[in-house]
Order: C-alpha cells, then sequence, then structure tokens
C-alpha cells in the first residue's frame, strides 16, 4: 500500500466485485463512503505507518492477516466508476491476504501494460516510425511504471489515453486500406471504453486526444477515416461507453469523494500558483514515489528533460508543419488545463492537485512530438547508431537509479542529508526476494527492452519503417 491512494484504491476494487458499485454516504462533502469489504481489506489502513515519511520503513507495520469475514471500511473512491475496480478486485476473490493483494496488482499492471504495448504496437506499424518509437520509449516514464505496478485507475487511464491517440493516428494513416483497420479498431475502441471509465477526467483526455489526432490530418482524410464501418462502429461503441461514463459521474457524485487537503484558496490565486509550478511538476512526470515521499534523483530527471526537449524541438521544426499543430494543441493543454481543473475546485474543497493527474496528458504530447518528427531523415549511419546505444544505456542506467532511490527509501529509509546507501546491504525491511533479486530482475528486463530497442533503430529499415518520403505523405 505505498502508491499513492492505493489503499482507497484497493477496498473500492473489493466491493465492487462483491456487489456493492458505491457506498454508504453521511451526505458531507469530503467525508468517505463506507462498505463492506474482507477484514484483511479493512484493516489495510492501519498499515500505513511509513506512508509520507521517508525516514521510516514499512518494517513497523505488522503482517497483513488473513481474515476474509465482512466487516465496514471506508474509502475515498466510494462513488468512482466501477468498471477499472471490477476488473482489479476480481484478484480479492479465492485468495487472501498478501497474496490477494498481489494478485490485485497484477491484474491492474497486466492490463495497463497490455495498452502500453498497444502504443509501441501503432508507433512501429506507422510509416517512417523510428522517431515515434524513441517517442514511445520516452513516454514511458518510471512515474507510468510505478503507478503500474499499484492498483489505481490512473495507471490505466495512462495506458488507455496514449493507446486511443495512437490508435487513431495509426487508422488516418491507413486510410486507403481499410482492411488494415480492423486490429487498430480494436484499439481504439478498447481504449475507449476504458478511459471513459476511469477518471472524472478522462473526458477530457478523450476529447484532447481526439482533437489532436483529426488536427494532424486534412479534410479529405479524416473524412475518408469518417465513412469506414471500422471507425463509426469504434466511435458508437466509445460514444455509448462515455454516456455510460457520465451518467454515472453524475448520478453517483464522483466528484463528492475528493476530500481536502487544505483550506480554500481563492481561485485565481490557485490559477496562478498552477501556473508558476507548470515546469516545477515535471519531477512527478518523471516519478516521484511512494505516498508523494520520495523524489526522483535530480539525475534521473535531467535524462527526460533532455528527451523531452529534444523531442518538441524536433516537433516544432518538422514538416508537414500541419503536424506541428496537435504538439501546440497539447503543449497549451498541459499549461492551461491544470490550472484552470485546480481553481475550478480550490474554491471548495482545497488544494487537491498532484503531477500525475496530468500525467496522461503529457503522455500525448509526448506521443504527438513523434508523431510529428517521423518524417525527419533518420538515417542508419555509425554516428546515428552510437547515439542511439548511449541514449538507451542512459535509459536503462536511469531507471535503475530511480529503482535504487525507492529501495533505499523502504530499506533503511531516508533521513535528510543522511547518505546511507552502504546500510542497504544491512536492511532494516526487505521487500519479496530482497532489493538485491529485484535490481538484478529489473536490470535484466530493461537491458532486454534496450537490445530490443537498439536493434529495431539500426536495423535498415523497413518499408514499415521507413515508408514514403515527406512530400509524398
Amino acid at each position: 500500500m505505498s502508491a499513492p491512494d492505493e489503499t482507497a484504491h484497493v477496498i473500492k476494487a473489493a466491493a465492487v466485485t462483491r456487489g456493492q458499485f458505491s457506498g454508504g454516504s453521511s451526505g458531507v462533502q469530503g467525508e468517505s463512503l463506507t462498505v463492506q469489504v474482507p477484514k484483511y481489506i479493512a484493516d489495510l489502513s492501519n498499515y500505513n505507518c511509513f506512508a509520507t515519511h521517508p525516514e521510516i520503513t514499512p518494517a513497523c507495520a505488522r503482517s497483513i492477516g488473513a481474515e476474509n469475514g465482512l466487516v465496514p471500511a471506508e474509502t475515498s473512491a466510494g462513488n468512482y466508476n466501477p468498471v477499472y475496480y471490477a476488473i482489479v478486485g476480481l484478484g480479492s476473490h479465492g485468495l487472501t491476504g498478501e497474496a490477494a493483494l498481489y494478485a490485485m496488482r497484477l491484474i491492474s499492471s497486466w492490463l495497463t501494460a497490455f495498452f502500453l504495448a498497444a502504443i509501441f504496437y501503432a508507433a512501429t506499424s506507422m510509416r517512417r516510425s523510428a522517431l515515434m518509437v524513441v517517442a514511445s520509449t520516452i513516454a514511458v516514464t518510471p512515474a507510468v511504471l510505478f503507478l503500474t505496478g499499484s492498483v489505481n485507475p490512473n495507471a490505466l487511464e495512462i495506458g488507455t489515453a496514449g493507446a486511443f491517440y495512437m490508435g487513431l493516428c495509426l487508422m488516418l494513416e491507413q486510410r486507403t486500406h481499410p482492411h488494415l483497420n480492423v486490429l487498430p479498431a480494436v484499439i481504439v475502441t478498447a481504449s475507449g471504453v476504458l478511459l471513459s471509465n476511469t477518471r472524472p477526467l478522462s473526458f477530457l483526455w478523450i476529447a484532447v486526444a481526439l482533437a489532436a489526432a483529426l488536427l494532424g490530418h486534412n479534410l479529405s482524410s479524416i473524412r475518408t477515416v469518417l465513412v469506414t464501418k471500422s471507425f463509426q462502429l469504434s466511435a458508437l461503441i466509445v460514444a455509448l461507453s462515455c454516456l455510460f461514463a457520465l451518467w454515472w459521474s453524475i448520478t453517483a457524485r464522483s466528484l463528492d469523494s475528493l476530500f481536502a487537503v487544505t483550506p480554500p484558496i481563492p481561485a485565481d490565486e490557485a490559477a496562478l500558483l498552477m501556473l508558476d509550478r507548470t515546469v516545477g511538476y515535471m519531477r512527478e512526470y518523471v516519478g516521484v514515489l511512494g505516498s508523494l515521499d520520495t523524489n526522483p534523483p535530480m539525475a534521473v530527471v535531467y535524462t527526460w528533460v533532455l528527451g523531452f526537449g529534444a523531442m518538441l524541438l524536433l516537433s516544432f521544426t518538422a514538416r508537414p508543419t500541419r503536424l506541428r499543430w496537435p504538439v501546440a494543441l497539447l503543449t497549451v493543454a498541459l499549461v492551461a488545463i491544470p490550472p484552470a481543473l485546480q481553481a475550478g475546485s480550490s474554491e471548495t474543497i482545497g488544494w487537491i492537485w498532484q503531477g500525475r493527474y496530468a500525467l496522461a496528458l503529457v503522455v500525448l504530447l509526448i506521443l504527438a512530438t513523434g508523431v510529428a518528427a517521423r518524417f525527419l531523415p533518420f538515417k542508419v549511419t555509425p554516428w546515428s547508431t552510437s547515439i542511439v546505444r548511449w541514449s538507451l544505456v542512459l535509459g536503462v542506467v536511469a531507471h535503475t537509479y530511480l529503482l535504487l532511490e525507492g529501495l533505499r527509501r523502504y530499506t533503511v529509509g531516508i533521513r535528510g542529508d543522511h547518505i546511507n546507501w552502504s546500510e542497504m546491504f544491512d536492511p532494516e525491511w526487505q521487500p519479496p526476494f530482497s532489493w538485491q533479486g529485484l535490481t538484478v530482475a529489473y536490470i535484466a528486463v530493461l537491458s532486454v527492452a534496450g537490445v530490443c530497442l537498439y536493434r529495431l533503430l539500426t536495423t535498415r529499415q523497413t518499408p514499415a519503417l521507413s515508408g514514403r518520403t515527406t512530400s509524398e505523405s
């Protein structure tokens, strides 16, 4: 239960799969809702003695029990849309205790991973896709992976938003070959249905992703796609899903579960403060771990700043120029939407914004830079091969460094200026398989991914990767 609000989401998931789609409410804004869940899940709030305290390790928490009798429990996610929770909560059936909690995490991570994979499928299926693959790789920040490993609809929101946008771009790309659009249509449909039913903000991400995908194409291309049966069926299913999600949000009053964490703030002051912090949220886009209590090393943040900056520079100088407009739209959205949303609620529930709330929008922006820049020359030369190689090495090192920082926080704690890396070999707490075992496994997975990406980007490009020239497109 180390991820943000994970206890509330686990309780909600367990309740939904037992037929409680909402919860009992006192009617007071900000108060959690009450549901009936197995006792070992209801007791999870008693194990967060280390949350928000980076100097305290999970050794302070007692072992999770296995009592399966239903008891009351409170959750701030009580009246959120039940679709995500109905899927993830299946892990709490047939298992108890830690096994059930890990099963719920695994189901959530597999679900999100499917849509992350769909992003890469769409990227590699587009013409001149080398820079699309680069953008997709940059978009999967450590924060995305961290949330993917937890029970939190935020992760699915991020994965489905990216897959929805990339699926639309691929359908527009293959507009003259309708028989190729079946799988992209499936991606668009599945991601659109789940995205609309993750969080209340998801409607906004669907609209922004749709606008960005259409903005990069001319009216003739759009009309060609609109008349295809695959697109029309996909649009109908997604629209019905959005209607259900809207009905749920209104009737269940989903936003009423938000709890105030600070005193009310005037809307104009909140908006200006959010604008001032726009760049500062980069740390959370890259990877603030735990309950927002473990900041990423600055070297890791700078690695992604370098990647973000390079893709933005390439996209705003790319041709055809119409492909720059989606990047511009998403850049403006990333700057303007968070202040607007925070200002809209600051006078009633105080300051609630976290960087992860806009991470889906960040991923959309990075992917759009890849779509815009993909027609730039990408020739396989000794120089470009060397750049790819060392960029991937830097990425593996940065991912690993942040993992070790998170493991240091949990094995021995982070205490101010006390640098205690060596103390990790005498830990107060160990994760399953030990922190050493997890680190080796993570490096192995990253290395395999790096080798696959290296081969994909440095092999003489096939038609799928190279495609037609800019003028032909």
